[in-house]
């Protein structure tokens, strides 16, 4: 069995020469079945499905994508009522018109767009209807989970192409939510984060696809489920080939170390149908276990003993664990055919309403293999919301679904990471992982970095960004999206987000800083939110009489509104009055510049920071809730622009 340093340099040469495939593609027609039919993402409502489609523009205008693919962007709509839906699609055809009649055509690049609604009268959306009046955005997910998402997908799929959405060859990719852990995504989605390397930078979205280049011309048509914040990379041997051409699911799988089984899926597999030896295996899996405890592994057999699982992998974790003596096999990303798809769809419109989250993962997979049983339907222990009509639902997908085969290609040479929290974007982009290996992922990408712009050493990470001679960025650090001005101080293991710092300040160790553009009634501002790394925004309480058990960079939220002279009352958070935190709490100040906008937040930080007053009267303040709202993705990104344009002149 190779060494853990072989296995991981076999991931990095391997992941190389997709990567090397993907950019020979980026602006150029796709041949038939080289790559997807469709790649359709996913959005949490109207707004982020606007600020996806501006953005997957701007990527096809730049020919930073394969041509000739339809890409669509499809809505969750908000609320428990998800059988009638609103669909957002965006397609771009190379050459010829594929639309229908009613859809809009915009030509861009010499190619055609076209925004499409369904054919059951739901109104297509432009930007400019799109409402800015304040609303309360979601705290979560919308209705229906990744599950339902997905139900909901195939259903805009068959609406937008009738029966021919079934010849199609899919990648479906769910980045609804708003990424509440790593908040500086929220804006403008987690399929859209920067990632420090690149000419220009790769996003998460043309990391996945580059990743995934290898399937399509390998798999029949059927649609490949994925998420916007994972990565997996993997190895095989020179004649192996993943493919995906079996009825059923089919699922990768990825050897973990059992405490990373805990917060993934689980299968048992037969010992005697693999060997654990070698890149690539196929199996069928007995029974799926969804986010298992350690004991119900070793009582399912779904634990293998270190001579038959070549390596394991962490997801997120700091620890590296490819030495230990045990491991499951865990999964990330999962296909089916067109068969299922279409069982699902029917399943889909019986119901009508779909009025509980359902998951693609749990509720789907559970139900497969020939050890399935009813028992999970029941258990409600890993929903994170627990609705009366779950158990009805999952009992009827299990009826559906039982005696489905749930086909398995394990990846023994595979390593699955996990980018979703601040603290796991830290450690991948700036410590000395595996992942910064595997990628190749750089100090500085696409920026400009002047010489005698001082740092500690190399961990920090920058990315699209204008350093000036003179600033300091501290160990451990990631600078996206920003200007920072010579007198500058950026401490330890801090983000800093699509900011224009241009004043002599010390930013402190540990900082989350992000910066957005709003608009209110027709006038752009802006406004930055900063907390601490470690803050935990998704935390929430239900009376105002709790709220002193919040705490902000490590002081009670009380104590903070105090020394801002904010009042506590019910207009104090956005949003439902039982979801309190920090979240929805309106304390972030609305400025007329981006640079304004900055220095006050830091000077709310500093007032935290040394117990001093800084009044915040006079000031309109947001909540990140409310910012989210009001975001105005043009000017983001037009921010954006600018630095890229400046970072192309000069170079």
């Amino acid at each position: 069995m190779p060494a853990a340093g072989e296995r991981s340099a076999a991931r990095r040469e391997a992941t190389g020469r997709r990567l090397a495939r993907f950019a020979a593609l980026r602006g150029k027609a796709a041949s038939p079945g080289e790559f997807w039919d469709v790649v359709a993402v996913t959005a949490a409502d109207a707004e982020q499905a606007l600020a996806y489609r501006e953005q997957l523009a701007e990527k096809l205008s730049r020919k930073e994508l394969p041509l000739g693919v339809r890409y669509h962007v499809f809505v969750d709509p908000p609320g428990p009522k998800i059988g009638g839906h609103l669909v957002v699609g965006f397609l771009l055809a190379v050459a010829g018109n594929r639309g229908s009649s009613g859809q809009a055509r915009v030509s861009a690049a010499g190619s055609w767009f076209w925004l499409q609604g369904d054919r059951r009268g739901s109104v297509t959306l432009a930007r400019p209807l799109l409402s800015r009046r304040p609303r309360a955005a979601p705290t979560s997910v919308p209705a229906g989970g990744n599950g339902g998402s997905t139900l909901h997908v195939l259903q805009c799929l068959e609406d937008l192409y009738g029966d021919k959405w079934t010849s199609f060859i899919v990648l479906l990719i769910h980045s609804g939510g708003y990424s509440q852990r790593l908040p500086s995504a929220s804006a403008l989605g987690k399929i859209f984060t920067a990632l420090p390397f690149g000419d220009p930078i790769y996003q998460m979205l043309e990391l996945k696809l580059a990743m995934y280049i290898d399937f399509p011309s390998h798999m029949k048509p059927g649609i490949l489920v994925t998420c916007s914040d994972d990565i997996e990379l993997y190895s095989t041997g020179v004649t192996e080939t993943v493919t995906f051409d079996k009825p059923g699911f089919t699922a990768l799988a990825h050897p973990s170390d059992l405490t990373v089984g805990t917060t993934h899926g689980v299968f048992v597999l037969d010992p005697s149908s693999f060997s654990g030896k070698g890149g690539l295996e196929y199996t069928s899996c007995h029974h799926f276990l969804h986010k298992p405890d350690i004991e119900t592994m070793r009582q399912c057999g779904a634990i293998c003993v270190r001579g038959n699982c070549s390596q394991l992998s962490s997801s997120g974790d700091h620890s590296d664990s490819e030495n230990d003596l045990e491991c499951v096999y865990t999964d990330s990303i999962f296909y089916m055919d067109h068969s299922i798809a279409k069982q699902l769809l029917t399943f889909y419109k019986q119901m009508g309403t779909l009025c509980c989250e359902i998951d693609a993962y749990g509720d789907f997979l559970q139900a497969l293999g020939p050890g399935a049983t009813q028992d999970y339907t029941e258990n409600t222990s890993n929903v994170t919301k627990e609705e009366s009509q779950l158990v009805e639902v999952r009992q009827k997908l299990y009826s559906l679904l039982k005696g489905t085969t749930l086909n398995v290609i394990v990846l023994n040479n595979s390593k699955f990471y996990h980018i979703g929290t601040t603290q796991e974007y830290l450690f991948h982009f700036t410590s000395d992982s595996k992942l910064k290996f595997e990628l190749n992922l750089l100090s500085v990408a696409f920026s400009i970095f002047s010489d005698k712009a001082e740092t500690l050493d190399q961990s920090a990470s920058i990315i699209q960004s204008i350093l000036e001679p003179g600033c300091f960025i501290g160990p451990g650090s990631v600078i996206e999206y920003s200007r920072i001005g010579p007198e500058v101080s950026v401490g330890k293991n801090s983000i800093i987000s699509g900011s224009y710092i241009n004043l002599k300040v010390d930013i402190p160790s540990n900082c989350f800083l992000s910066s957005l553009s709003i608009k209110i009634n027709d006038q752009v501002k802006y406004v930055s939110m900063v907390f601490s790394v470690e803050d935990n925004l998704k935390k929430s309480v239900k009376l105002l009489s709790d709220i002193h058990s919040l705490q902000f960079f490590g002081v009670s939220l009380l104590e903070c509104l105090d020394l801002w002279g904010v009042k506590v009352s019910d207009q104090l958070f956005s949003g439902e009055n039982t979801h309190l935190g920090l979240w929805t709490a309106r304390i972030f100040p609305v400025c007329s510049t981006l640079s304004e906008s900055v220095s006050m937040s830091l000077k709310m930080l500093n007032s935290v920071q040394h117990m001093s007053a800084f009044k915040l009267n006079g000031f309109k303040l947001l909540s990140v809730e409310e910012m989210l709202t009001y975001k105005d993705v043009e000017d983001m990104l037009k921010f954006r622009k600018q630095i890229y344009d400046e970072i192309c002149l000069q170079r």
